[in-house]
């Protein structure tokens, strides 16, 4: 796993000697050194490695466990590696039937850590890649270490073995402390903030009529509260909900649950309305017909909302229009009965499909006493004041 920082101080522990016996390649020297860096190790004994030392090999595959490499220490045989000290681990594989204590990594870590700490000399040997450790070497140990692993494929790489003595005594040398933590940027949430976004969740879930059956309503929320409970919240993770509620609540879902369709998306959607409307009243086209009119009702193109919006805010039109509400078997784009007025709004490059179908739609209103305004819809995007004031004028005409 990458993610050295060369700028932090490494860790400066005694700890036991890594002792390599007759290893055969250099490449498998060099990970056990690179992973004796992992957990702070730094002394490694090689009794007569293989293919002598140094090693270009074993170099290479340190990965910048130079310093280790650099200070081994090379003996001829086994005794004379472990005559300084005063507990030596032998680690195992095979059951050797030899009268001593057989522990795991974490015992031999945790008697290793005391026996250290009280200035005693500790060594674990690691045997060969192809055989591991002799009888004979084994008995020179004051204890065994074996490993809890598969019994059926139970020989481990001598880096992995290395590595997983050297993770079991850092661990205990350092009280199991993690290099670093989650970053506290935001404060915890108070029970207010919660509460708060909460109401507003729920109020939002009403009007979409989310919780029922009634009588499941209770349960439902303390289901819904514990979600956000478990969570531990901050407040900027309370801000970024309250933001997605009502990012939702004010409709842009994406297309046909309240998203916003280009002018060229609308185009296509009303060429491809007014070809269905031409094809007969089947009971196919009938309902594609429906549903093309719903997805463009859903959808609202920027032009339709910014309109939208102007007439339902302004003064002078408020609660007079409505949009994409049926007079007949037409749906204008906006329309007043109050007025007996329709409004169409006009892309640019607008297919002979849809102009011919407009046509029809206008003089079908027409004829029923409805004034027909078409805006364009560069027009509402580059002047909207001014199109207001038209249609002001227009409405005051027909009065």
């Amino acid at each position: 796993m990458s993610g050295t920082d060369k700028t932090k101080a490494g860790h400066d522990l005694a700890g036991p000697v890594v002792i390599l016996v007759e290893p055969q390649l250099g490449e498998n020297i060099g990970m056990a050194a690179r992973a004796m860096g992992n957990f702070a190790l730094s002394r490694m004994r090689i009794v007569n490695p293989r293919d002598g030392w140094p090693n270009i090999a074993a170099q290479r595959a340190a990965a910048g466990a130079d310093h280790i490499i650099g200070s081994v220490e090379l003996f001829d045989t086994v005794e004379q590696a472990i005559a300084d000290l005063t507990l030596v681990f032998a680690t195992t594989a095979r059951a050797h039937d030899q009268a001593k204590p057989v522990v795991g990594p974490e015992g031999a870590a945790s008697e290793i850590v005391g026996h250290v700490a009280s200035g005693g000399g500790a060594g674990i040997l690691f045997g060969r890649e192809r055989s591991g450790l002799t009888n004979e070497e084994v008995a020179l140990a004051n204890r065994i270490i074996t490993f809890p692993v598969n019994p059926g494929f139970a020989s481990l790489n001598l880096a992995q073995a290395v590595l997983l003595m050297g993770y079991e005594w850092f661990k205990l040398s350092t009280a199991g402390t993690l290099p670093f933590a989650m970053p506290e940027r935001s404060e915890p949430a108070s029970q207010h903030q919660m509460q708060a976004f909460f109401d507003n969740l729920v109020a939002e879930l009403d009007k979409v009529e989310f919780l029922r059956p009634a009588e499941k309503r209770d349960t439902m929320l303390v289901n819904l509260r514990n979600i956000f409970t478990r969570m531990d919240p901050t407040k900027q993770d309370m801000h970024t909900l309250h933001g997605v509620v009502m990012a939702i609540a004010e409709g842009r879902k994406g297309p046909a649950k309240g998203g916003v369709l280009d002018g060229a998306q609308a185009t296509r959607l009303r060429a491809l309305l007014a070809e269905q409307g031409q094809g007969g009243a089947t009971a196919d086209s009938s309902s594609t017909v429906r549903g093309l009119a719903r997805l463009l009702r859903r959808n609202p193109t920027d032009a339709e909302r910014i309109l939208w919006q102007a007439l339902t805010r302004d003064r002078r039109f408020a609660g007079q229009f409505k949009r994409q509400t049926p007079v007949g078997r037409h749906i204008p784009d906006f329309v007043s009965f109050v007025h007996r007025t329709a409004i169409e709004l006009v892309n640019a490059n607008e297919s002979e499909a849809i102009a011919a179908d407009r046509a029809k739609r206008r003089a079908w209103l027409e004829a029923r006493d409805y004034r027909v305004v078409d805006i364009k819809v560069d027009d509402v995007e580059r002047d909207l004041d001014g199109e207001l004031a038209r249609l002001e004028a227009g409405l005051q005409q027909g009065r």
